[in-house]
């Protein structure tokens, strides 16, 4: 079942499970990925922890102190997912170690509501290293106008990020400057640069699912032809980017003090279109130094018949590049379309969040002990 993960992770790919619940860390489920499927990290976004929250196990006890102590349902969902997050962290810290900090990590996000507001990110996110205070824990940021120097600021106080929401190759660099600037603030204040970590979460199946849209819309053989294209083509320019950026003579400097290189991380790999083969987000964008977080279902999928063949970003630039462009001679706008994904994923992201709050507000009124 493993040789597919086991290529992959040969290949420089490393494999991170995108979800998280009590239930997956207390039945040993976890434990066992990591020792059978190659997984050597956790990706948790807001939908995932409403999702185990809201229809997971394991959380009563918790809920039900939480209630006693009568605690706002803020603070109560605070402490049940960096309860979980610590957790996980503890079950991946001999990954951690093994990797000296590259695998073996954790990501929680800073609460969506917080989007386009960077002073409250920062501090959200210093909050969050506090209280779950596990040195292989990244914290998520979106890559929003308000969360690009929100990064700079977390990274130069020595805290690991996951920059999160990354649609656009420009604002990829924009990231990957902000991480740059991070380094070299935290260079200045005479941090140990070797000790921080980042990964660029960009968003892969999105992209497909928005153009697609279109592109049906437009309905001529040209525009189905194209179908299927966009989302590889975005993640593998990216890549390309990536490889100018950190080759680069701003990045030698740095990397002479033993910073560690931003990894692209391939977010949203689940195929959204049963019509694409299901590992389609996973064999396909197969590149040394990247790291894939899959859903379960593409985990699975992957081990039982994908077909690792080695690279399958070196050598496309330029064919990635020449389908973009057939998509924009269509009159599909890029830019429309990425800054739409960024304001819906924001939107989704703090719309789970809410639904989170409110089902976690009424399980602490039905945990409440009566007055007396």
């Amino acid at each position: 079942m493993t040789d597919a993960l086991k290529r992959l992770s040969d290949e420089g790919v490393a494999i991170w499970l995108d979800d998280l619940s009590r239930r997956r860390i207390t039945s040993g489920n976890l434990a066992e990925l990591i020792d059978q499927q190659h997984v050597v990290g956790v990706t948790t976004n807001p939908s995932i922890f409403q999702k185990a929250i809201s229809h997971g196990e394991g959380y009563e006890q918790q809920l039900t102190d939480l209630a006693t102590r009568k605690v706002t349902v803020d603070e109560a969902i605070r402490m049940i997912t960096t309860a979980d997050v610590r957790d996980a962290a503890d079950i991946l810290r001999p990954v951690f170690d093994a990797t000296g900090g590259q695998d073996g990590r954790v990501s929680i996000e800073v609460d969506p509501r917080l989007a386009h507001h960077t002073h409250a990110t920062i501090a959200e996110a210093k909050q969050l290293a506090w209280l779950v205070d596990r040195p292989n824990t990244l914290i998520k940021i979106p890559a929003t106008k308000a969360g690009l120097p929100a990064i700079t600021e977390v990274i130069g106080k020595g805290i690991s990020v996951n920059v999160t929401l990354i649609f656009s190759l420009e604002r990829y660099r924009e990231v990957m400057n902000a991480y740059l600037a991070g380094l070299e603030k935290a260079q200045a204040a005479g941090l140990d640069l070797s000790r921080i970590h980042s990964v660029a979460s960009f968003f892969v199946s999105r992209v497909d699912s928005e153009i697609d849209k279109r592109l049906d819309a437009i309905g001529t053989d040209e525009a189905k032809a194209l179908k299927g294209k966009a989302a590889l083509a975005n993640a593998r320019l990216a890549y390309q980017a990536y490889e100018e950026v950190f080759s680069s003579d701003r990045w030698a400097a740095l990397d002479k003090a033993q910073a560690n290189k931003q990894r692209p991380l391939w977010a949203s790999t689940g195929v959204k279109d049963p019509a694409y083969k299901d590992t389609l987000y996973v064999v396909d964008l197969v590149a040394p130094g990247t790291v894939n977080t899959m859903p379960e279902a593409t985990l699975e999928a992957t081990a039982d018949h994908g077909q690792v063949t080695g690279n399958t970003v070196a050598g496309t630039y330029e064919q990635a590049r020449a389908e973009l462009d057939a998509v924009a001679k269509l009159g599909i706008s890029y830019d429309d379309v990425v800054q739409l994904l960024e304001d819906e994923g924001v939107e989704k992201f703090e719309a789970s969040w809410i639904d989170l709050l409110n089902s976690t507000e009424a399980e602490l009124k039905r945990l409440a002990p009566s007055e007396g």
